[in-house]
């Protein structure tokens, strides 16, 4: 039976780095995607299952060029598990229009790039899952998370739009909404982070989660349910609680 092709961004680190483990560990042969790095070619050593394809998602063309090197070596990519982004903490005082710009830019249009040489290959086949990573961090606003809740929200938005067409030409379209995991991206953070949890943990409920119907797999359950509360109360009420609770007040 031929194996699973499974291509993974962001993957030289953090939550990314444990997916890729985590679909070797399930038999997969896995396409490893980040900027060029020795982290990154350090995984592909480490397992015989990883081939490292380094590219920058920022870049349309050579994301475009990486899907088309991937099948051509691997075969058709089953599932693309689209994890690349970055984090940019900040606080009212430090707004800049060209921070939010550049993580703009790696967090929605590089995923959009991904999408963008992703669906011309699946559509055709009427099959394959993609797997879009955004945050429990979209569902409303947190504290110092302007720019990066902005960003994940909009992927929210992206794939509830996009999932009406792929339903129809029979690709699984996902989105996997994490809370807070360990990594040096959340370090970054001065709030407490409840339920945090350590990438190997995450990544198990990554793949786990895909295998279910779910469109959107999100995690943990508890916390994740609390933020899509808190999003309905009245601001009155909702801007206090989360200062609270993040004690930013």
């Amino acid at each position: 039976m031929p194996r699973e092709v499974v291509w993974v961004t962001g993957a030289s680190a953090g939550i990314g780095k444990a997916i890729v483990e985590a679909y070797v560990a399930e038999g997969a042969v896995v396409a490893a995607t980040a900027r060029p790095s020795e982290r990154l070619e350090g995984l592909a050593q480490a397992h015989e299952n990883v081939l490292a394809f380094p590219a920058d998602i920022t870049d349309a063309t050579a994301i475009k060029a990486t899907v088309a090197a991937i099948e051509e070596r691997l075969g058709p990519i089953d599932r693309a598990i689209l994890n690349a982004g970055t984090h940019h903490p900040v606080k009212a005082q430090d707004f800049k229009a060209d921070d939010l710009r550049a993580l703009m830019e790696t967090n929605l249009m590089g995923t959009a790039n991904c999408l963008e040489a992703l669906l011309p290959v699946m559509l055709p086949r009427r099959g394959g899952q993609i797997a879009v990573v955004s945050s429990v961090a979209g569902y409303t606003g947190l504290p110092t998370s302007a720019y990066y809740g902005a960003s994940k929200a909009a992927l929210f938005n992206l794939c509830e739009s996009l999932k009406f067409d792929t339903d129809k030409a029979g690709v699984d379209l996902r989105v996997v909404a994490p809370g807070f995991v360990r990594t040096p991206l959340t370090d970054k953070n001065e709030f407490p982070m409840p339920f945090l949890m350590e990438p190997e943990d995450a990544a198990k409920r990554v793949v786990k989660g895909l295998k279910g119907r779910r469109f959107e797999v999100t995690f943990p359950r508890r916390f994740a349910y609390q933020l899509k509360l808190l999003r309905c109360l009245p601001y009155w009420l909702y801007f206090p609680l989360v200062a609270r609770s993040t004690k930013t007040r």
